[in-house]
């Protein structure tokens, strides 16, 4: 069974492998683990959906073995029905599909909550939320991208925040909203202002040299972001 989403508190940061050094993949797998990451977001890319090609579900079952961490699956291929068993066997926790690729994701979302994962859909910057409306209660998970999908080091598209604020009035309490695309120091806070809980970050992570203090920092600022005001006395 997968790992609950009950068992991590938010705010969650999610360090996005698409940035890491992958002629040393083990030994970033190590240092996130000693960082302290509970959360590792898996950036697969086909080269036909995106224009970027990455890794298959092989790799992440490769270094399955050395993390306990929530391993959360970002599929974004052409065909993730084909695929889609790969990485129920890889070991993810959690498998995202993208609108764009499934017009009707409901028969893929239900093979996901039928394995025992958590089922994610995610939606790019130019796609109406009313698009994916009809799917949310079979979401465990949605993500709003804050790039165009695809690389990685974009800048941060405020205007998606919008989505997120929609959304939060849409999904259950239990439905954690995920963004993805330029989190870093000055766009966290306001992401998670937005409703987001899951902030998928990469350069803001990988181009540090101390992994922990990178996530802890970027951790905080979202706390801070949501904590209620003090009350005056």
């Amino acid at each position: 069974m997968s790992i609950s989403l009950e068992l991590y508190k938010p705010p969650i940061v999610a360090p996005s492998m698409l940035k890491c050094d992958f002629g040393d993949l083990n030994r970033e797998i190590d240092r996130l683990v000693s960082a302290g990451s509970h959360w590792v977001h898996w950036d697969v890319m086909d080269g036909n959906f995106v224009p970027n090609l990455t890794y298959g579900a092989m790799v992440i079952a490769s270094v399955r073995a050395r993390t306990k961490a929530f391993f959360d699956a970002h599929l974004m291929i052409s065909d993730p029905a084909k695929y889609l068993d790969y990485y129920i066997k890889a070991g993810c926790d959690a498998i995202t599909i993208h609108i764009e690729a499934v017009p009707d994701p409901s028969d893929l979302l239900k093979r996901i909550r039928a394995a025992g994962l958590q089922s994610g859909l995610a939606i790019n910057p130019g796609t109406p939320v009313a698009q994916i409306e009809p799917y949310l209660a079979a979401c465990d998970l949605v993500l709003v991208m804050s790039v165009q999908p695809g690389f990685g080091g974009q800048k941060f598209m405020p205007e998606v925040l919008e989505k997120v604020r929609t959304l939060r009035t849409l999904v259950s309490p239990q439905t954690l909203i995920s963004i993805d695309g330029g989190i870093a120091g000055p766009t966290i806070a306001s992401a998670a202002e937005a409703g987001c809980q899951i902030f998928v970050a990469g350069s803001s992570i990988f181009d540090e040299t101390d992994y922990r203090s990178a996530i802890d920092q970027l951790t905080q600022l979202a706390a801070a972001a949501t904590s209620p005001a003090p009350e005056n006395s």
